[in-house]
This record gives C-alpha cells, sequence and structure tokens, in this order.
C-alpha cells in the first residue's frame, strides 16, 4: 500500500505531497501509524541540503510517534498497538566495537531514519524495530517525540561525561534543545545557569529549572560568573566567544557542543592547561542511552513545550523554526 507523505523537491523549497511503495518489511521491521513528528533543526538542514547528503525527493521527520500496526517475524520486544518512538537514527551495523559496547550512534555503518530512506513527514514508515522505542504511559505522544531526537541529543552528554547532583551545569541556547537541557540537569540535581542572548527569557529559563540566568553578551554578568560552572553544554548553531565560556569553568570543567554551530574554536591552548579544562562534542546517544531517557524523563515529568500543527501545515511550521518563533518545538500530528 502506497505510503503518502510531504516532500522537498529541491533544496529551500517548500515540501509538497509525495507517495512512495515501501519496500517489504523484512525481519526486525516495524511498520508505524505516525501520530506525531517533531521538527528538528536538522531537517531544515536537510531540505536546504546544508550538510550536501541530501537526495530529491527528501521525506524528513526523524522525531517520530506513532503506534505499531505490523511486525516481523524476529521482533520480539514490540507488540501491535504499542506506542512507540523513533529518533535520528534507524540502523547499525550491530557488530562493531561501538555497537557491541553500547554506543551504536559512533557505528560507521549507522543510518539514519531521513537520510538515504525517507522519514516521519508520513502518514506511516517502516522501520528496524531495534531502533525503536515503548514510550512511557505518563508520556503524551505530543511531548515525548522531540524527546527522540532533541531530549537524547542533552541527556546523553550529562550522563556519558559524568555530571553528578553536586555539579553547576551552564546551558547555552534556552530553545529547542536548550529548554530540555535545563529540565534534564535540574532532575539530576544540578544547580543550572542558562545563558542566553534574549533577556525575555529569564522567566521561562527559570521556569524550566534554571536558577541563573546570564546574558551571554553582557560583559559585566559574564565576569561574574569566571570560575563558576563544572559543565557547561552548548546547543546553540551560532558563532560565540568560546573563549569567555571556557573562562567560566572550574577545574577539571568542560564545554560540551551539541548545537551545530559554524565557527571554529578560537580557545588559547593555555586556558585549558590551567585548570585541566577541556572542550568535547557529542551526537545522540546508544540505544541504551535512549531507553534510559525516556525513563528519566517520565519519571521526572519532563517534557519538551510543543506547539501542534496538523501535518498538511508543516511549511507553516518549517518557517516558524526558520524564523526561530518556536517555542520551543513544532510538532506535527496526523489527525
Amino acid at each position: 500500500m502506497m505510503i503518502h507523505a510531504l516532500a522537498a523537491y529541491q533544496p529551500k523549497e517548500a515540501l509538497k505531497p509525495f507517495e512512495y511503495e515501501p519496500t517489504s518489511p523484512g525481519l526486525h521491521d516495524i511498520e508505524i501509524n505516525i501520530t506525531h513528528c517533531g521538527i528538528c533543526h536538522s531537517d531544515i538542514h536537510l531540505i536546504d541540503n546544508d550538510w550536501n547528503i541530501s537526495k530529491y525527493p527528501l521525506v524528513p521527520g526523524h522525531e517520530i510517534a506513532g503506534e505499531v500496526i505490523a511486525v516481523g517475524s524476529e521482533v520480539k520486544h514490540i507488540k501491535i498497538g504499542q506506542r512507540v518512538g523513533v529518533g535520528w537514527q534507524s540502523g547499525s551495523c550491530h557488530t562493531c566495537e561501538w555497537c557491541r559496547t553500547g554506543f551504536e550512534n559512533l557505528c560507521g555503518s549507522q543510518q539514519a531514519t531521513c537520510v538515504g530512506k525517507y522519514g516521519g513527514f508520513a502518514e506511516r514508515i517502516i522501520t528496524d524495530s531495534r531502533f525503536a522505542f515503548p514510550l512511557p504511559d505518563n508520556l503524551e505522544s505530543e511531548n515525548a517525540a522531540p524527546l527522540m531526537c532533541g531530549g537524547i541529543t542533552v541527556y546523553s552528554p550529562l550522563r556519558h561525561y559524568g555530571v553528578r547532583h553536586f555539579h553547576k551545569v551552564g546551558v547555552i541556547g534556552i530553545g529547542g534543545l536548550g529548554h530540555l537541557a535545563i529540565q534534564f540537569a535540574r532532575a539530576m540535581g544540578c544547580e543550572v545557569t542558562a545563558f542566553s542572548t534574549t533577556p525575555g527569557k529569564e522567566a521561562e529559563a527559570r521556569a524550566f529549572g534554571a536558577s541563573r540566568f546570564i546574558l551571554s553578551g553582557d560583559k559585566a554578568m559574564m565576569k561574574k560568573a569566571a570560575g563558576s560552572l563544572d559543565f557547561i553544554l552548548s546547543t546553540v548553531a551560532v558563532p560565540m566567544p568560546w573563549a569567555s565560556f571556557v573562562n567560566l569553568l572550574r577545574p577539571n570543567g568542560r564545554l560540551c557542543f551539541v548545537g551545530a554551530t559554524p565557527s571554529s574554536l578560537d580557545v588559547p591552548v593555555n586556558m585549558l592547561m590551567m585548570g585541566q579544562k577541556s572542550v568535547s562534542g557529542s551526537v545522540i546517544g546508544g540505544r541504551g542511552m535512549i531507553a534510559e531517557m525516556l525513563e528519566f524523563a517520565a519519571r521526572h515529568s519532563i517534557q519538551a513545550m510543543t506547539e501542534a500543527l496538523p501535518m498538511s501545515e508543516v511549511n507553516r511550521a518549517l518557517d516558524k523554526v526558520r524564523q526561530n518563533q518556536a517555542r520551543y518545538r513544532m510538532v506535527l500530528v496526523n489527525r
């Protein structure tokens, strides 16, 4: 049966109706009726071919929530009728050292949900069940869908780099990623500082769990905060004065990037050496980490703040993301 979707036919163009005949499900595959699909800024990059990997027609969408309607013969952990989520990654080799140690996100043969395949801006999808995750009952699909990419993107580095309840954490950027990062760090027991260039976001940042708000362009505020943070998570995709953020770190502190900023790092080496500070990056998380993240989010009532629009209004939703008008995650709904 044909799958109806919405696709970009050329870079930077509005999405239009598209349909395709899916391949036959494999032994490990499931078919999902998509009820919700979040919009990640990565979808914009794919539509516009910013990474030079897009092939058209391109059906974006990798923050999927929906109901399972068919399962392959080797699928044992997911049942028909179950609600599941699917994120950026939908396949790996399962045999390399990274897959064997729970870092499937680092597999050299990983398969993305909407790169070389048709993604979640559609009515249905057939995908590998091993990268589909049951959604906890107390997480609504609209709020859970963005966790499948945005949520794991910020949760994974907090866990991987050993952030503990006594650490002081900074989050740069109060947007689709940042508002989730604040919630996760606060739920871990951390004292959280939010950094933004927008004064009007202070009230919401504090509502998400930040105890301190700093305007990153305010030199006096930045100077006062010097040497006060153990871990800083950058969620922004714009150039920033990174050395000034390294200056905010305590000894053994870390600046970690999850936002795909186009800028290079201009940080003097001696700034890192003095105080044993470090700079690193992180990308999504392995299967075990995703399952853990969903359980943690359910237990602590962490959810994306969303604005939902019908799937048919995809171009309106994409425009809101492009213009930075989303508060804080756009979600498409099949009605």
